[in-house]
């Protein structure tokens, strides 16, 4: 079969606020486990994203993860890196995966290996990122693999990308993100957001190259629970960009108030990032946390879906979101940390 109807296309189509989560993969032959990630937030999000390798660490395949969370009733959207795959290999998943009724895919070029818990296994990257979207882009609209050779049927899958508007030389990312666009990324996830301002900034360039008309964009969020958490974000997420000012406010609260002021805080950023103009909704990583998601959607105004089925949470100001949000959206589309 292809791949069934999206839910997340319909999400990103419409005017309410996009919600996404990321969902790691057990290390482990459970499946329940996903199924006990999953299951608290169908309704809640208009899907989850199931990691591959997730920071080069051994885990479940991003397949067999998104099979699961399908089978529990949540839309996936199936994680691809270049780390481990040549072109064949990777064509080949892809195809999988629309056969599997895997609606979406999100590409991207992947940590390297030296990252993760085999620092001395191989690399592949036989394709980075851009080339990956690029790839995947060609099988769908024009029905072939990179050989020429035709597909009978094409997949259907919605093609996302990942992008750091935090990255160094900053004034760059955006056109970086165009580049991906004109590959054919129908929505990008974004790393982390604690820098508002400077997320404000990069949106602004996105909009002077007229790519939220053709992309949507997703806003990456997630609360920091603990000052411990803080250090391992600052010091072993690559590209990571988290301000003094989050630690100061973290550390100006006593010991028993970190996880809460943590979640605080990310609801206040999501509060923010919905009011920019171009931004179609938000991608929430809370690594073991999956559960607590829903807790800080509806902090931020963000209600459940009215149905007990995979769908978008829409937000409590949705008349407010959708007016800020047009200015920068006219048109539709076609974790952890981002290795892009």
């Amino acid at each position: 079969m292809t791949s069934a109807p999206s839910s997340l296309r319909s999400s990103l189509e419409s005017a309410r606020a996009t919600v996404t989560a990321e969902v790691g993969p057990p290390r482990g032959a459970d499946p329940a486990a996903v199924r006990r990630k999953v299951e608290p937030l169908r309704g809640w999000v208009a899907a989850v994203n199931i990691p591959d390798g997730q920071s080069a660490h051994v885990r479940m395949s991003n397949w067999a993860g998104s099979l699961l969370a399908l089978d529990a009733g949540v839309e996936p959207v199936m994680q691809v890196t270049c780390r481990d795959r040549n072109r064949i290999a990777l064509q080949s998943d892809l195809m999988s995966a629309a056969a599997l009724g895997i609606p979406n895919v999100v590409l991207m070029t992947g940590d390297h290996p030296r990252f993760g818990d085999h620092p001395d296994a191989k690399p592949v990257f036989d394709l980075d990122g851009v080339q990956l979207v690029w790839t995947a882009r060609t099988m769908r609209d024009e029905g072939r693999l990179l050989s020429g050779r035709q597909l009978d049927p094409p997949p259907s899958w919605l093609i996302g990308a990942v992008e750091n508007p935090f990255a160094p030389p900053v004034r760059f990312r955006a056109a970086r993100l165009g580049k991906k666009v004109a590959a054919g990324a129908d929505f990008v996830q974004t790393q982390f957001v604690f820098d508002v301002p400077v997320f404000t900034r990069w949106m602004a360039d996105v909009r002077d190259l007229g790519l939220q008309q053709r992309c949507k964009i997703l806003a990456g969020v997630g609360p920091v629970r603990s000052l411990r958490a803080l250090e391992f974000m600052s010091n072993n997420i690559p590209g990571l960009w988290i301000p003094d000012e989050i630690g100061r406010r973290l550390r100006g609260v006593p010991a028993d108030r970190v996880a809460d002021e943590g979640l605080a805080m990310c609801a206040e950023i999501i509060q923010q990032i919905l009011r920019i103009p171009g931004v179609s909704g938000v991608h929430v990583m809370a690594p073991g946390f999956e559960h607590g998601i829903p807790e800080v959607l509806a902090r931020a105004g963000l209600a459940r879906a009215a149905t007990d089925r995979p769908g978008q949470a829409e937000p409590a100001t949705a008349g407010a979101a959708r007016s800020a949000r047009a200015a920068g959206t006219a048109g539709t589309g076609g974790g952890s940390g981002h290795a892009h």
